[in-house]
C-alpha cells in the first residue's frame, strides 16, 4: 500500500514539469500552418517572436513554455 501512495505522490510531482516545458515553436508553427492550409488560407506568414517583440501582429499561439509567441501576418 505504501508503494502505491509513494508512486502516486511522485507521479503527481512530475506531471506539472512535463506540461511546463511547452511545445517547441517549430512544431507548433507546423501544426498551425497545416490547419490554415486545410482551410484554404493563402498568403500568410507565421513567425515565432519573443513576448516583448509582438508589436501589432496577431498572436495565434504560445510556445517554448510561454517565452515566445507565434504571430500571424497576411501577405
Amino acid at each position: 500500500m505504501s508503494r502505491i501512495i509513494t508512486f502516486a505522490v511522485v507521479a503527481s510531482l512530475l506531471t506539472p514539469a512535463a506540461f511546463a516545458a511547452g511545445k517547441p515553436c517549430e512544431e507548433l508553427k507546423s501544426e498551425i500552418a497545416a490547419k490554415l492550409d486545410a482551410k484554404g488560407v493563402k498568403g500568410y506568414t507565421l513567425e515565432a517572436v519573443a513576448n516583448d517583440a509582438v508589436g501589432d501582429a496577431k498572436v495565434i499561439g504560445s510556445c517554448e513554455a510561454g517565452t515566445q509567441k507565434i504571430v500571424y501576418k497576411r501577405g
